[in-house]
């Protein structure tokens, strides 16, 4: 019997992905966990694995196609009755999975400001824990939850779905129903910011259009929502790294024995980290919904890699536990998986605090954006030799540029100052982390 095999969940929130490989062809006999789709979503490229054994008979989708979740991406043939029953039928509403509660780093946070689906009822206002009967509400577990972590009492929302089911999507225009209606603050054409009207450039010259991918689309909008709601505050100083450079060079060995490199962003892991334990608030979230700050009592740092496809942030967990080499070979294990493309959701979800690092293309300021719901993020430039005034005569120091942006909704400027001179003093005598710990 010939059988639909659906596109299957993908990650929690994550409803489509467009086809960047097919693994398979025509007459390929297909077995359970086998790699069959590679599909590139807005937060990572996912290989969907098979859940049936058969053959398969026709390929539905082809490179560059948009798929929705729950919707045949191929067929097969199979005389396993229980293999045919556990393939899902094509569903009108998206399936979601419940998880962990992520923070997205090169993960988009999650916008409130998709336009309704449907009408909504009377704005209610925003409370700070879910209503007592959002038990009997027909909504999915992550749904109820999504709705408690964004403020709204989701017992007041009338769903779209078949039977009144609410989804996300009716939690999020409830919340900008709320938003629009308490705030006011909207553009003629009812957006929150209203987009740039572009030119017909094609007036002035030849031009070419290409669309963007699922990552850039995500980038842009996570980064233009940073941009728009996060004050920003770059505060920005120099090390003198000559002692560190000399160890990294003296002891480089050792992490290449055990199969990584000993880089200056893996240094900077250790040294931030050391930071962010004397100064809490840099490792913490804001959440303006609750009036409330989230102090995270773990350490994970996002580090900004840069592929082919763009720019994505692997996390790199538990920093405070784990040695320079452990940092080093971990950094390289991560790096490798994201040029090939092998980063899951997971990988790229945690982050409490970033570290982009530009040295290696040269240059020496710029300005670091930060990666919400972090509140803050440490960017490092090309280290340079420059002449230093000690005891009386002028001396070649290597120096290294760092640039600290933070949320200044949370952070001031006299502890943005002290965070960076901490970091540098770390730098500067790496033997304090022995000493102070």
């Amino acid at each position: 019997m010939t059988t639909p095999f659906n596109l299957p969940p993908l990650g929690e929130n994550v409803e489509s992905g467009t086809v960047v490989g097919i693994l398979v062809s025509e007459g390929d006999t297909l077995s359970e966990n086998q790699a069959i789709l590679e599909i590139e979503t807005d937060k990572a490229t996912l290989e969907v694995p098979s859940t049936v054994n058969g053959v398969v008979t026709e390929i539905l989708v082809k490179e560059g196609d948009q798929v929705e979740v729950g919707n045949p991406v191929l067929m097969f043939d199979s005389e396993d009755s229980e293999a045919e029953a556990a393939v899902e039928e094509p569903i009108t509403e998206k399936p979601e999975v419940e998880k962990a509660a992520p923070i997205e780093p090169e993960a988009a946070p999650v916008e409130v400001s998709t336009p309704p689906p449907a009408p909504t009822p009377e704005p209610t206002s925003l409370k700070t824990a879910a209503s007592d009967h959002d038990g009997m509400v027909p909504a999915a577990p992550s749904v109820r939850r999504f709705a408690r972590e964004i403020g709204i009492d989701i017992s007041q929302i009338s769903g779209t779905g078949p039977g009144g089911r609410i989804s996300i999507e009716d939690v999020k225009a409830q919340a900008k129903q709320f938003n629009t209606d308490r705030s006011g603050i909207q553009a003629a054409d009812g957006g929150a910011v209203p987009e740039v009207t572009l030119p017909d450039f094609s007036k002035w010259g030849a031009v070419e259009k290409e669309p963007m991918t699922n990552l850039r689309r995500a980038a842009a909008e996570h980064l233009r929502s940073a941009g728009v709601h996060i004050p920003h505050v770059t505060y920005a100083d120099k090390a003198d790294i000559t002692d560190v450079e000399r160890l990294r060079k003296q002891h480089g060995h050792r992490a290449e024995a055990a199969g990584g490199k000993l880089t200056m962003t893996a240094i900077a892991l250790k040294f931030a980290v050391a930071a962010l334990k004397r100064f809490p608030q840099f490792n913490a979230s804001i959440d303006m919904a609750r009036q409330e700050i989230i102090y995270k009592h773990y350490y994970h740092v996002g580090v900004a890699v840069d592929t082919d496809r763009g720019l994505v942030v692997p996390v790199i967990r538990d920093v405070d536990q784990k040695s320079l080499i452990d940092l080093a070979v971990e950094l390289s294990e991560v790096a490798a998986k994201a040029r090939d493309r092998k980063l899951s959701l997971e990988d790229m979800q945690g982050s409490t605090f970033t570290i982009t690092n530009l040295g290696g293309f040269g240059g020496e300021y710029f300005t670091p954006i930060i990666n919400a719901p972090d509140v803050a993020i440490l960017g490092l430039g090309r280290g340079h030799i420059e002449p230093v005034y000690i005891e009386g005569a002028f001396e070649p120091r290597l120096r290294l540029p760092m640039m600290l942006s933070y949320d200044h909704r949370l952070i001031d400027g006299a502890d943005g100052a002290r965070f960076m001179q901490r970091l540098i003093e770390t730098f500067e005598q790496p033997f304090l982390l022995s000493l102070e710990g």
